[in-house]
């Protein structure tokens, strides 16, 4: 990691170096680069740095000892434990000292960064880009979901300077997050992929969700390419001296690849090359039935793509199975009630909804269609129901919000209804 040494490091974050025990292998250790940064100790390597950081349930300063008997040049830490065998950088605040760090590695880069956003479809966004540009640049991509302020700057440190390009996911949930984001990314360009109804309990309406993810412009340069939705409301309001449009017919990867000087070919590759992600619109065969695994996350937005995709992969027998979404604000009820509705119309054939919020969903559906949706309290019940359901010669959507815990929902139906 160019530049990257303990001194440079205790310099970054104003830390104290404290050399810990002198042996033949730590001499000389405070001159020495960096392999990598992390703050999972399970992932620390020879001459990696590991960032102590305090959680809810954890606290990685138990973890010191473990990481310098797997080979850690040094530890970035609240407090020096005593006989510690390597080289400590105290700080004051180690999740500050992470964002210290990476916003200086990212002034050493030469990679171009590509920062990706929007309500819906970040993360798949971002692996079809990533897949894609796999066909001409050396690229690093944001793994999984890693896209706030804790994962973004995690990603940073993973760039390498042999890396041609970099897509960066970037998420928020509140106003000034998105300018936080983007000071410490700098992206040279960006996507947005949708406008939609998240967060909206901070973020109060569609204008709000614009004007946060907007902030992503801020640390760009004034002519940067922007790829934007034009298939979208809001983003066809926004106005930009580079705005390369998308949708339709040419998906965003497509775009992006076009612009960067790919090929017809190289993209098709790279978009067929694409594994889909757990809980991310990936398609389960589970002989007499097939599940689509979109559990991880949900909004109004995205439930309406979703169950758009549902109806494209299915042509008969279409199942949804939908849970509470959260942060909608004063307008859940309503929105919540959209998805029935919108469910109804779009020709789903049975629906089985789950929370307290679902319940006007449910009452949505069948006020729109005639046919009783199918309501559980809780994740917990539909559990202990789910052996007693028959889903011969369907296709099934399941999604909720994170906090739902769908995914159980998913392994139960995989382990032989």
């Amino acid at each position: 990691m160019t530049g990257l040494t303990i001194e440079k490091m205790a310099e970054v974050c104003h830390g104290e170096i404290f050399p810990g025990k002198k042996t033949a292998e730590t001499a000389g250790a405070e001159k020495r680069e960096a392999r990598c940064v992390v703050i999972d100790s399970w992932k620390i390597q020879p001459d990696g740095v590991f960032i102590a950081t305090r959680g809810e349930r954890v606290d990685g300063h138990s973890f010191i000892p473990q990481v310098f008997d797997a080979g850690a040049l040094a530890v970035i830490c609240e407090k020096v434990p005593e006989d510690v065998p390597g080289c400590c950088i105290r700080v004051e605040d180690s999740f500050r000292a992470l964002t210290e760090l990476a916003a200086y590695y990212r002034t050493q880069l030469t990679a171009k960064i590509i920062g990706v956003t929007g309500s819906v479809g970040k993360t798949t966004t971002k692996e079809q880009i990533a897949s894609v540009l796999r066909k001409k640049y050396k690229v690093c991509a944001t793994e999984g979901n890693f896209n706030n302020e804790i994962g973004v700057p995690l990603t940073l440190l993973r760039i390498q300077p042999e890396d041609e390009m970099a897509v960066v996911e970037m998420g928020i949930n509140h106003f000034g997050e998105m300018s936080r984001l983007t000071r410490l990314v700098q992206p040279d360009m960006a996507v947005i992929t949708a406008i939609g109804e998240c967060h909206l309990e901070a973020l109060g309406d569609l204008d709000g969700v614009l004007r946060a993810k907007s902030e992503i412009f801020e640390s760009m340069e004034d002519d940067a390419p922007v790829f934007l939705n034009r298939d979208d409301p809001k983003l066809r309001t926004v106005q930009r001296k580079n705005i390369i449009p998308f949708g339709g017919e040419c998906p965003a990867a497509e775009a992006v690849g076009k612009y960067l000087g790919l090929t017809e070919e190289q993209i098709r590759e790279g978009l067929e090359e694409i594994k889909p992600l757990p809980g991310r619109g990936r398609r389960i065969d589970c002989g007499s039935f097939t599940i689509i695994d979109d559990c991880y996350n949900a909004n109004p937005s995205s439930m309406r793509y979703s169950i758009d995709r549902l109806l494209r992969l299915a042509p008969a027998g279409r199942v949804c199975i939908l849970g509470d979404m959260f942060e909608l604000g004063s307008g859940e009820a309503e929105l919540h009630a959209s998805v029935g509705t919108y469910a109804g119309k779009a020709g789903v054939e049975r629906l089985i909804t789950v929370g307290k919020l679902s319940e006007r969903m449910a009452e949505a559906y069948t006020s729109e269609t005639g046919i009783a949706a199918e309501h559980y309290g809780s994740t917990e019940e539909l559990l202990r129901a789910l052996k007693t359901l028959d889903f011969t010669g369907k296709t099934i959507l399941v999604k909720a919000s994170h906090g739902m815990h769908f995914e159980k929902v998913v392994e139960e139906m995989q382990s032989g209804l």
